[in-house]
């Protein structure tokens, strides 16, 4: 399957969430090394980092260190054994992909930066499937033309 995720669904990975079973069963079908971006990797470990900055404020939000940790270490073990594979991107042409997606989109479906740049990175890579549990990139990936599974 030539896919894309988005943040949401590698947190629906590396942490046991309402969408997991839905995510565990696409990476079974997937049953191949799944593509990700500089970005993607970067987005997720920061939100991680936010989440346990949160629970320490806070322990009704976000999640304990150990916890983040371990979601950190799993994702570092799987770029390193090639179960998610880095791909290389032209920066300068996902942002024409994303200014353009954001010309026809942003001001009908309200998409923040982080969508358009994600969607603009998988059809920069060529994705015909695009994953994600959130409606927004959803909404965005389903209007490029792409397949929207989960």
């Amino acid at each position: 399957m030539n896919c894309f995720p988005d943040t949401s669904f590698l947190c629906s990975v590396y942490r046991t969430q309402i969408h997991s079973p839905k995510a565990d069963l696409m990476l079974d079908r997937i049953g191949g090394v799944l593509p990700v971006s500089s970005l993607l990797v970067l987005e997720f470990r920061q939100s991680v980092r936010l989440q346990t900055r949160l629970f320490e404020l806070d322990r009704k939000k976000g999640f304990p260190l150990a916890e983040g940790t371990r979601m950190l270490r799993d994702l570092q073990s799987d770029l390193v054994a090639g179960v998610l594979a880095m791909k290389v991107v032209d920066w300068a042409d996902v942002h024409r992909i994303a200014e353009q997606l954001s010309d026809r989109h942003t001001r009908e479906g309200g998409h923040r930066l982080a969508d358009l740049l994600h969607v603009a990175t998988a059809l920069h890579l060529g994705a015909e499937t695009f994953l994600t549990f959130d409606d927004q990139q959803r909404k965005l990936a389903m209007a490029e033309g792409m397949d929207v599974p989960v």
